[in-house]
């Protein structure tokens, strides 16, 4: 018997996986080549050739022992001085090896932050939409998490639902631009009002606040800049994965940055150090690591994401559904054409076309597009969104 803690969260989870698994089904049926699915964020376009090249360089000229062997549990400590290195040349900032923790992507870093900032039923705050495993993340270590929801046109963050959102609980507020599952890219101004917010219930509450910005998607950006936090506020954590910007989801490789500045830094480190063993994931995968070396600064060609967003978007709103206009990531926020964003999903089936309820990102009324698929696919959906959508006008 499980628990009924998982009971519970078993019983009220909407699963994204579950729908990806189902169109591995629907294809086996009709063929692969008539599904349309978008239902899972997994990157369409190929890692950077420098990262197997540099795989393979490393199984070929380093010793096997110490490559394979435990690392230090925050990670290499060259690795951990080049992504240091890497954030001060890009951002002109001020960290060290002393301020990189080594993770197995950005997840892990995210829970091992709970771990390490939150007592029982501290509170973290985050803007909804937001990833649906975030609400696993805080409440699996003990906290609570509470939306704010964002500006139900623009998608940015709402000063007062914000300021509602805060209590003498609250410890952390969660951040993510670009944005899963909108596309969003939270503007400065969004982000200065955020950290003018933050400054002053810090002043109010006499405790710190930590920002954590979670930041998969900060090479995915369309044409457009995205503010780094650190410089707009010092109690600020960056969580970062190379699952979306190498192509490698399956390599769970990414890290926390500390703000030099930020408040009881060194014990937040410490903090990181033990949750790595407390929680089991002890270190960031050894030879991972090793190949960020060569390939931290690279990235794969943004512009297939760029071609599939705008032949997405410019489909979908000439047909006449009401899309967010993304900036960055590689997903399309589209209103459902009922209130039931999951029966509308379900009624998109009929057409093989696989997506994501809003519901599950804590924004109903909405279905989340991922558009991390081979041009085609996007191409041949567009007559059957098209039938989806007339077999509404008529009904």
């Amino acid at each position: 018997m499980i628990s009924k803690r998982m009971q519970t969260s078993l019983d009220n989870a909407v699963s994204i996986r579950d729908i990806f698994e189902e169109g591995k089904k629907l294809a086996k049926i009709y063929g692969k080549e008539n599904i349309y699915d978008f239902s899972i964020g997994n990157p369409s376009v190929e890692p950077p050739a420098i990262v197997n090249e540099t795989l393979k360089e490393i199984l070929d000229t380093q010793d096997a022992l110490s490559l394979h062997g435990y690392p230090s549990n925050v990670g290499h400590p060259e690795v951990r001085q080049c992504v240091a290195n890497y954030l001060n040349d890009k951002y002109d900032m001020n960290y060290g090896e002393e301020n990189i923790v080594m993770t197995s992507g950005a997840a892990s870093a995210i829970a091992l932050l709970c771990n390490t900032l939150l007592d029982y039923q501290d509170e973290v705050i985050t803007f909804a939409p937001y990833f649906w495993e975030y609400k696993s993340y805080v409440e699996t270590l003990y906290g609570v998490l509470v939306p704010a929801l964002c500006d139900q046109k623009s998608l940015q963050p709402d000063e007062k639902t914000f300021r509602e959102a805060f209590s003498e609980k609250t410890r952390i507020v969660l951040i993510n631009t670009p944005n899963n599952p909108t596309g969003a890219v939270y503007t400065e101004e969004s982000i200065k009002m955020v950290t003018d917010v933050l400054r002053e219930m810090e002043k109010k509450y006499n405790h710190p606040i930590y920002l954590i910005s979670d930041e998969p998607y900060r090479k995915l950006s369309y044409g457009i800049e995205i503010p780094y936090i650190p410089h707009y506020y010092d109690d600020t954590i960056i969580v970062y994965s190379f699952s979306k910007t190498l192509s490698i989801p399956g390599e769970r490789v990414g890290y926390a940055a500390l703000t030099p500045q930020m408040a009881d830094c060194a014990n937040v480190f410490a903090g990181l150090t033990a949750s790595l063993r407390y929680m089991g994931y002890v270190n960031a995968p050894s030879l991972q690591q090793k190949m960020l070396l060569k390939c931290i600064d690279a990235t794969v060609d943004v512009s297939i994401y760029e071609k599939n967003r705008d032949l997405l978007y410019n489909s979908l709103t000439d047909i006449g559904y009401e899309c967010i206009h993304p900036d960055g990531a590689f997903y399309l926020f589209m209103r459902a054409l009922e209130e039931d964003d999951w029966k509308f999903c379900q009624r998109a089936k009929e057409e093989k076309i696989l997506m994501a309820p809003g519901k599950a990102f804590y924004g109903p009324g909405f279905v989340r597009i991922s558009y991390c698929v081979p041009y085609k696919v996007v191409e041949d959906s567009i007559p059957a969104f098209k039938r989806l959508y007339d077999s509404y006008q008529v009904s």
